[in-house]
């Protein structure tokens, strides 16, 4: 499908940098979230530690979650009955103010978060808690999927002129549309997250190739917002070209709350930088070339012609006078169609390896595959001593 008129479609996605320096982009290293949402059950000293332990991981940033209960939900909707092994009230209002941490919270935590050399940023479920981000001068901002749909948050959000990272969970690509370019008005940058809106989401459900389309379709760098149980999946999402990966973020998966089964521990997040990592520098050559270490091993694993039995200098090479065996320092098989019908120039032994200057007619043996590789077997550069050695030459 292609993009409407007012989205930018089919172009190289730009790069975004954030107040602190932090680029998030193609060309850049994945940008690691770890999610905290409301996983520190409204508790400072947990809040805290997952920042320490989000730094310790490797992790990029830590993301909050913001609500003003009394803004967020109707009264009726506050005065709900909320029971069942997740609540932390008997009323959802009472639940939501449970896991709410204040505005000079969210400063000392943002203060720790920037020490620790990470970038601290939240979702603003509402316009007063929008307006708390704004007062403490978060570098960036993320819409949560369930305000895709948000025309008037999504925006007050590009009148801030910050960057903004976008998840569309729940959404259909008119929808995701309508908020790119209300977004992209604010000119601070759009990072668009591929994710589904399952806590946790199956594995068949993800879609990963759907972060394709939305590369081509709007132009902007695009990530990956994962509830899976496990790592593979977002992991996959980087070597598909997930500038972003999110992940949501607990010190104890047990622990009771709607998403700390989707969420990662500690050890998990460290492993699944680890792991991106590893991708990064895996995806950093993109041609096919012959590295000095394969050429090194290459001479020790591949095989060079030479002699089947004694050969007398005058014989004129039939297949039966030649076999292949290791090393490949010598000529390679795969000039064996130039090498029958020639002629030895000197005598050769049984296993002797046939080198070029050995033979009567010229024999191109090609280049090396890299300016740095070493020299390609059989080639004719300073062979001469080794050459009589072989040959039993005087």
């Amino acid at each position: 499908m292609n993009a409407p008129a007012n989205i930018a479609g089919g172009t190289a996605a730009p790069c975004i940098t954030l107040a602190s320096g932090r680029r998030i982009g193609p060309g850049c290293p994945c940008f690691v979230v770890a999610e905290v949402g409301n996983n520190h059950q409204g508790d400072m000293d947990t809040a805290r530690r997952m920042v320490r332990e989000a730094a310790r991981a490797g992790a990029d940033a830590v993301k909050f979650q913001k609500r003003d209960t009394s803004a967020l939900l109707t009264t009726e909707g506050a005065r709900a009955a909320y029971g069942g092994p997740n609540s932390f009230g008997t009323t959802y209002g009472e639940h939501r103010d449970a896991l709410e941490l204040s505005a000079a919270q969210f400063a000392e935590l943002k203060q720790l978060a920037e020490s620790l050399g990470m970038v601290f940023f939240a979702s603003a479920w509402d316009a007063p808690s929008l307006a708390v981000l704004a007062d403490l001068k978060v570098e960036l901002l993320k819409v949560c999927s369930a305000d895709v749909v948000n025309v008037p948050m999504l925006r007050r959000m590009a009148a801030l002129g910050l960057p903004v990272v976008l998840s569309t969970g729940m959404s259909t690509l008119a929808q995701v549309d309508r908020a790119v370019a209300e977004l992209s008005a604010g000119r601070g940058g759009v990072v668009v997250l591929h994710c589904n809106s399952s806590y946790p989401c199956d594995e068949a459900d993800i879609a990963l190739p759907v972060m394709d389309e939305l590369a081509l379709r709007y132009g902007l760098p695009v990530g990956y917002s994962g509830h899976e149980r496990g790592l593979g999946p977002s992991v996959a999402a980087v070597a598909r070209g997930a500038c972003l990966v999110e992940r949501h973020f607990t010190l104890d998966r047990s622990q009771r709350g709607t998403d700390h089964q989707a969420s990662l521990e500690p050890d998990d997040l460290a492993m699944l930088v680890q792991l991106i990592r590893e991708v990064e520098r895996a995806m950093g050559v993109t041609e096919k070339r012959v590295t000095q270490h394969e050429a090194a091993m290459a001479v020790k694993l591949r095989k060079s012609l030479v002699a089947a039995r004694d050969l007398a200098a005058g014989t004129v090479l039939a297949p039966d006078d030649l076999t292949v065996k290791s090393p490949g320092d010598g000529l390679s098989p795969e000039l064996w169609d130039a090498v029958i019908g020639n002629s030895l120039t000197v005598d050769l032994p049984r296993d002797g390896q046939l080198l070029p200057v050995m033979l009567a007619m010229p024999v191109q043996t090609g280049e090396p595959d890299t300016p740095d590789a070493p020299p390609a077997a059989g080639s004719v550069s300073g062979a001469e001593p080794e050459i009589r050695r072989k040959a039993g030459a005087a």
